[in-house]
Parts: structure tokens; sequence; C-alpha cells
């Protein structure tokens, strides 16, 4: 199929212009002025932005916890991410403790093969690594799984202890891999959370108090200081707060490759949304917490300066209904996560470039280019250039909605509620394009389906 998108104002992290853009198959092939082209299908792009279609590098499709699973699976989630302008995710396959990291990624290429709608890759969640399987990362990295997550969080679940962090760092960086990290002092945490239970305390509220900034802060430390000696680029996981940032700041000031995200969530709510009354304060129960307000100034300032790189949104959705309710009787029992795939892109337009915050071009990179490039998917992904695959965005600068569960132009994720429930966002995706394929045009979906495994490139190579 060809496409032609006429009098466009294409934005990349860099460009900003008007032309057309032809696409034959699954790539772009001419971007010029008034093309000449015949085409199957034509889109009148004027007065739209068209831009790289979106890479979230951070979601957790059809991932079991707390005893149950996240509401969405690997088609419900890329049909929603679609809608919002993405085209692209990099979910996290598991690794069993005790078993091996290639046994997990063979369970999650289960889990997506055949039902992604957009095209995907994956980080592997490292839970243990003894020595005599360090090799197994050396076939990952073959396999294009060229990154790799660990935890200092949940002891007894996902954590791993120091040794196991520099053993695997060291590791990844002699394989020209990358280390993705959730960064919070988990052990200490659960002692917190010990003395709040004995207290009697209960409500989704301390979830957040038993969750200090500054353990976030000690976790993040203590991960670049191991990556430092490990020799290992690193990249912090869902940031959260001003005390983990200035960790973050400090490391790259003396030289340690170290880069961070954050989210939507961390930018736009606040710890206050965890005293709504009636247990509702439990949709936003997530890790890290929401934080106090002021944190955002501050995340806000990192991203337009750079000391943020991208923003993802942690998407792992648990209905109110049956799966959150598990925490009536305490916090502890919540399960952690909140959906956002699906609003990305469109929060991140409103709240930065039209409230002044950043650049139309940071816009592009923190939400498409910034990814696509640390994880080894540029030039193939997250820009708009003659050779790339067909991953475009026509996206309406002034059209305005209301985000809400309950209205179908907004909400396709597979959960009962949004975590933006009554936000009027002005800017919003319009026709969403991936290798070619009209996915959604003006709210409706058009193709579901046909989304491809793609193996990411190593630490410093292009994916052609």
């Amino acid at each position: 199929m060809s496409i032609l998108i006429k009098n466009g104002r294409i934005i990349t992290a860099v460009d900003d212009y008007v032309a057309d853009i032809f696409i034959d198959g699954e790539s772009v092939t001419h971007i010029g002025k008034d093309l000449k082209l015949h085409a199957d299908r034509t889109f009148d792009a004027t007065g739209k932005l068209v831009i790289p279609g979106g890479i979230d590098p951070h979601t957790h499709m059809d991932m079991p916890f707390g005893g149950t699973t996240s509401a969405d699976d690997f088609d419900t989630g890329t049909v929603a991410a679609a809608h919002g302008g993405t085209t692209t995710i990099i979910d996290f396959a598991i690794q069993a403790k005790g078993q091996s990291t290639l046994d997990g990624l063979e369970v999650w290429h289960g889990k997506a093969e055949g039902k992604t709608t957009i095209d995907y890759g994956f980080h592997m969640i490292v839970t243990d690594m003894a020595v005599d399987r360090l090799g197994e990362m050396e076939k990952l990295a073959e396999a294009g799984v060229t990154s790799y997550k660990l935890f200092m969080a949940y002891p007894g679940v996902l954590y791993v202890d120091d040794g196991t962090l520099y053993r695997t760092f060291r590791r990844a960086g002699e394989n020209r891999t990358r280390i993705c990290m959730h960064a919070e002092n988990g052990i200490v945490i659960d002692e917190i959370v010990r003395e709040a239970v004995e207290a009697g305390h209960k409500d989704p509220i301390w979830h957040a108090r038993t969750r200090p900034t500054r353990m976030e802060a000690e976790g993040v430390h203590r991960a670049i200081a191991i990556a430092e000696v490990a020799k290992v680029p690193l990249y912090i996981v869902h940031l959260s707060s001003h005390d983990a940032l200035e960790q973050v700041r400090l490391g790259r000031a003396r030289g340690v490759d170290v880069q961070a995200e954050t989210c939507p969530q961390y930018l736009t709510l606040d710890e206050s949304w965890y005293e709504k009354p009636n247990f509702e304060g439990a949709k936003w129960v997530m890790t890290p917490a929401l934080r106090e307000k002021w944190n955002q100034a501050s995340l806000w300032q990192g991203l337009k300066f750079g000391d943020l790189s991208a923003v993802a949104t942690d998407h792992c959705p648990f209905c109110f209904n049956g799966q959150k309710e598990l925490g009536r009787d305490s916090f502890t029992k919540i399960p952690n996560g909140a959906p956002g795939v699906e609003n990305r892109v469109s929060i991140l337009y409103d709240a930065g470039v039209r409230a002044g915050r950043i650049s139309i071009n940071r816009w592009v990179e923190l939400t498409s280019t910034s990814a696509a490039k640390t994880f080894g998917l540029f030039p193939k992904k997250g820009t708009v250039a003659v050779g790339s695959d067909a991953d475009v965005v026509i996206f309406d600068p002034n059209e305005t909605r209301v985000v809400s569960v309950d209205d179908p132009r907004t909400h396709h994720m597979r959960v009962d509620y949004s975590a933006y429930e009554g936000h009027t966002v002005t800017g919003w995706a319009e026709t969403v394009i991936s290798r070619g394929r009209v996915i959604v045009h003006k709210s409706q979906l058009e193709t579901r389906g046909g989304g491809r495994f793609v193996k990411r490139a190593r630490v410093g190579d292009l994916l052609r």
C-alpha cells in the first residue's frame, strides 16, 4: 500500500518544516514539496503536525503481580497505545527465580506473538544471575534483547543484592548492552512499611508515606556508583522525585553514562490523589509512589535541560473492581501500577509544549527519538526520514478532549478507570500509521494485529 501525506508540518527531534511524505510499503520513500506521486491513499495534513510514531520504552502487558495479572494483554494494550500515537513499545520479559532468562524470554514471546497491533521489543528482568549463567546475556543480545532490568525494590520477589547487580552490570557492559534500574532501597522501605502496618495504617496514602524520596535517591546513587565501577551504560526507570534527579545530575556531572526517564503521572499528578475517599486513591498506587507536587517543577526542568532523557508510562494497569480492591484491608496488598500507554503523547504535548515547559522538538525527542537511540531502534524508528520505517502520526495540535473512561475517543485500555479522568487535554493523534499500515484514523481502529518483534541493536550501533 502507498500513502501520501500532504502539507503537514513535519516535526522531528531536530527538524520543523512543511512538506509532503510518500510511503511505499513499510518505509518512507520520499519527502518533498508538492510531491506528484500516485498513492493508494492520501491524507491532507494542513494545519497538523506530522511526527514519528511514539516509542514507549516501559510497559507491562500481561504481567503477573500481587496475585493477579495486569489488565491489558499485548492485544488490547497495543491497540490502546496506537490510539494514543505510540507505534512501538518495549515491554519486560521476566526471568523466574532460579530459571534461565532464555526461558523467560520464550514465555513472553508466547504472550505477544501474533497479538500485537504495533511493533514491540523486550527488556529482560533479571531476578538472579549466577556466575555459570552469565553467558545467557550474550545469547539474549544476539536475540535482539539488548537491555536488562534489575530491582532494588520488592525483597523476596524481584529484589537482587548488590553482588548480583555488579555481576550483571559488568557482563552487560562487556556485551555492549544497557542496564535499566528500578532504584529504591527496598530493604529499608519494607521496614518502614512494617512499622506503618503495626501502627494500624491501611489506607492508600500510606503507600506514599512509606516510600520516602530519600530512599529513591539512595537507590539511584548506589546504582550509579555500581554502574560507574562496572563500566556499563545505566538507565534509571520511572524517576519520580527531585531527590533522585539530583543524584542523576551529580553522576552525569562526573562523566557517568547514566540516563533517566520519568512518566506523565509524576509530571501531572501528586500524592494528594491517594486521599480520595472510598478507597479510590488505590487507583494511583504505583511504585515509585506519586510525590508532593513541588517535585514536578524539578522534573520538568530535568526534561528541558536533558538530565531526564525520555518519558515512558510504566503502563501496568489493574482494574479498580476486583484487582485494586484486593488491598482494601491493607495498602500493602494493592497491586502496584496504573494505566497510561494511551495518554502519554497527548499529556506531554498539552502539559509540556502548550504550557511552554518544553519545545516542540524536545517533545518529539522525549516521546520517540531518545528511546529509539537509547535502546537500539534508531534510525529505523524514532524519526521521519527517507528509509526509516513508516511509523508516522498526524497529530492535531488544536483538538481538545476531556479524558474519561466513558469516552470511546479517549479510552481504549482494558481497565475500568483512567488515571487522568476529567483532565482537559489539547492535542490528539488523528491518524496513526505503523510500518505503512493505517492503524487508527479519527479515533476509529482500521487495522488490528500485524505488529512485529524488533531485534534491537547494541549500545552504539544503528538499526537499519
